[in-house]
């Protein structure tokens, strides 16, 4: 197998530069970001060692972890928790996604030095709470009505409250009258002036022909985005957009460049043929989310396929280092469990995907739970050395970069 230095700029080639070197910075930080940052490595290696047992196939987010559960706004306008990171979407064995998953809780969870035993009983909770959803065979969903007492909760009642106009104030800048994006906001670059006509034009466009775009809107402005971990590096886009019928109406528009799943060398088993990755990714998110996110659609911008959907006044995700009560942290880990679950199920007997009556006896089936558990800890101490490998090399400017 090629070095890990290899591996990674193997991978990351033909991403820009320069938001390169802040990914490569971001994996630098602790294994946990290292993780986020090298899905694809996870997936190389599962392709050698095929330690898992036989599961039905599904419909999976790919890029399972602690971190790619959050909340949204459906387009019904009710906010969700639920998973939300769809790039790597596949359809695969059941086993690769709670896989790496519970991978996540034992590296995360060491990260944020919390004793090996929690961890592990955390990684069990997940896969008995996993299961015993699939057994029930029927998808639940978690909105603020139906969320249960806890962290979950309080997220989702918070979130609830917040307003576009709160992002927009956040975001943006007022100029000559005019809402603009701001450059001190350390997620958004400039663009040079070309490429900023050519996107305000495409978007302006989309509004006026997609069937999914925003009615009688207009683009203000663009900027280059960053966001998340595993995705620095490729093409993404914000827009203000202003209504033209309705006074000081705002809403702002995320447009993410979709790239080839990372899991697609190593799958054992035919994909469907996609328009494009872009309709790979929100075609899977849409079958996976009780509720799609408002405007979720998908536009070819130069050649190149994008994801477009709204981006909205709520948080992004549950940051579990400022979770101090071990109470809050199971309720989370139990919702993600049943979440997952109900992703699968609800996408279940989809083109390829695993029955509902297949998914149900995989969850009464406990067989299987003890070699996942002993494959994530075997691997979440193989992402440590990585991550020391890669440390060590980062330090000394191999990457392009020092700390």
């Amino acid at each position: 197998m090629s070095t890990l230095f290899n591996r990674l700029t193997n991978f990351n080639y033909g991403l820009l530069p320069e938001m390169l070197q802040i990914k490569y910075e971001a994996m630098a930080e602790n294994a946990f970001r290292f993780f986020r940052g090298t899905c694809h490595l996870f997936y190389e290696d599962l392709s050698f060692a095929r330690p898992l047992p036989l599961s039905p196939l599904v419909w999976i987010c790919g890029d399972l972890h602690i971190e790619n559960f959050g909340s949204y706004k459906g387009d019904n306008k009710l906010v969700y928790f639920d998973l939300n990171d769809f790039d790597e979407a596949v359809l695969a064995p059941a086993s690769y996604e709670v896989a790496r998953m519970v991978t996540s809780i034992f590296i995360a969870f060491d990260n944020l030095e919390i004793e090996d035993a929690k961890a592990l009983n955390m990684a069990k909770l997940f896969l008995k709470t996993y299961s015993a959803t699939l057994t029930k065979g029927k998808a639940i969903s978690i909105e603020p009505r139906t969320a249960k007492k806890g962290i979950v909760c309080e997220f989702l009642t918070a979130d609830t409250k917040s307003s576009k106009k709160e992002l927009l104030k956040k975001r943006t800048v007022s100029k000559k009258k005019r809402i603009m994006l701001s450059l001190e906001d350390e997620r958004h670059y400039k663009l040079d002036k070309k490429l900023r006509h050519e996107l305000k034009s495409h978007i302006d466009e989309w509004t006026k022909t997609s069937s999914d775009g925003p009615y009688n809107y207009e683009v203000i402005s663009t900027v280059f985005r960053i966001a998340g971990t595993g995705s620095l590096g490729i093409k993404r886009y914000l827009f203000p957009l202003k209504s033209t019928n309705t006074k000081n109406k705002y809403l702002l528009l995320d447009m993410k460049q979709a790239r080839k799943s990372s899991l697609s060398p190593y799958l054992p088993v035919q994909q469907l043929s996609w328009d494009s990755e872009a309709a790979r990714v929100i075609g899977v998110q849409q079958r996976m989310q009780n509720v799609p996110a408002a405007l979720l659609s998908t536009t070819t911008f130069r050649g190149e396929s994008y994801i477009i959907q709204e981006l909205q006044p709520v948080k992004d995700t549950i940051k579990f280092n400022q979770l101090k009560d071990y109470r809050d942290i199971y309720r989370v880990i139990d919702d993600m469990a049943a979440l997952t679950a109900s992703a699968e199920l609800r996408s279940g007997g989809m083109q390829g995907s695993g029955t509902i009556d297949e998914l149900m006896a995989f969850g009464t089936d406990q067989g299987w739970q003890d070699t996942v558990i002993d494959y994530a800890q075997i691997y979440a101490e193989t992402i440590r050395q990585y991550h020391s490998i890669y440390q060590k090399d980062y330090k000394t400017g191999k990457y392009g970069s020092k700390l």
